[in-house]
């Protein structure tokens, strides 16, 4: 758009030494790709055309001395316009300025100034002062850059402030985040020591519980063996008690055999058989012992010594 702009304008023709003449070319946009192509053209005037902004490259002609902008629409400047840092002489007069950018400031070799008939803001109007003759127009470069480095150094100031405070709230945030950590840590730890002594109850319980069990089955088998003793010396009284009185029987039959045989063998007509014979003399011999006392404490004295 900038190439129509100048379309049937030819540059060569507006050079004229180091000055470049675009004034009143009806330009609506500035033409930097061709303007970067006259590097000797320091002097440039724009004045009289319809451009309501500065594109960002139009920072890019650093090789720019005299800078006249006056009578247009302009509205704002580039960012970067502190970058033309060999202008010395600018013309902003009849535009639509409020305020400047702070990078103004980084025009060091301004020496000339006007920003006369723009709606600036009131601090700006005030610190511009008015531009009727050079002098004027050179303190209010003087006044502007000054102006403008403070507010640049205001700025950086708040911007290390913001820097420091968002660093701050970044170390808040951080100590929120360990100690966070540090809690869920702690309670990970209890929830960890809790659950260890919950298994510990759990395992002495277990423990006592096996114990227990361990001393009834004893107590049991001891109770068993003990109850069991007197039943086997029951039984083997009992058994002691069945021999005896088998033994007695076995006697008490025995003497009834003997007795019957005897009065058998005296009573019946059978005495005089050898049998019955030698069972009544042998009667007859028992009883004479019995009878005798003498012969009896014989037989007990020779038995007491055995």
């Amino acid at each position: 758009m900038a190439k129509a702009a100048v379309k049937g304008v030819n540059l060569k023709d507006k050079l004229d030494g180091n000055e470049l003449d675009l004034s009143l070319c009806d330009l609506n946009e500035v033409p930097v790709k061709e303007l970067a192509a006259f590097p000797k053209a320091t002097v440039l005037d724009l004045s009289c055309n319809k451009l309501t902004a500065l594109p960002s490259e139009f920072c890019s002609l650093t090789h720019l001395v005299k800078l006249d902008l006056s009578k247009n629409q302009l509205q704002q400047l580039p960012a970067e316009f502190g970058r033309l840092v060999n202008l010395q002489h600018l013309d902003l007069l009849n535009n639509r300025l409020i305020v400047l950018p702070v990078s103004f400031c980084q025009l060091k070799n301004l020496k000339w100034l006007d920003l006369k008939d723009n709606p600036l803001d009131p601090v700006l109007a005030k610190v511009a002062g008015d531009c009727l003759d050079e002098k004027q127009c050179k303190q209010c470069a003087a006044r502007v850059l000054q102006y403008l480095k403070a507010v640049q150094s205001e700025q950086d100031r708040e911007r290390q402030r913001q820097l420091q405070a968002e660093r701050e709230l970044k170390k808040k945030h951080e100590a929120e985040q360990r100690t966070r950590e540090a809690q869920e840590r702690e309670l990970r730890r209890q929830e960890k020591a809790e659950e260890k002594e919950r298994r510990r109850r759990e395992y002495d319980a277990l423990r006592a519980a096996q114990q227990e069990l361990e001393k009834k089955t004893e107590k049991g088998k001891q109770e068993k063996h003990t109850s069991s003793v007197p039943v086997r010396q029951s039984q083997h009284q009992h058994t002691r008690r069945s021999w005896l009185g088998i033994l007695v029987r076995l006697l008490i039959l025995l003497l009834l055999c003997g007795f019957s045989s005897v009065a058998v063998c005296r009573v019946t007509a059978l005495q005089q058989q050898p049998l019955c014979e030698g069972i009544n003399a042998l009667y007859e011999d028992v009883l004479n012992i019995v009878q005798s006392p003498m012969i009896l404490q014989n037989v007990l004295e020779q038995k007491s010594p055995q």
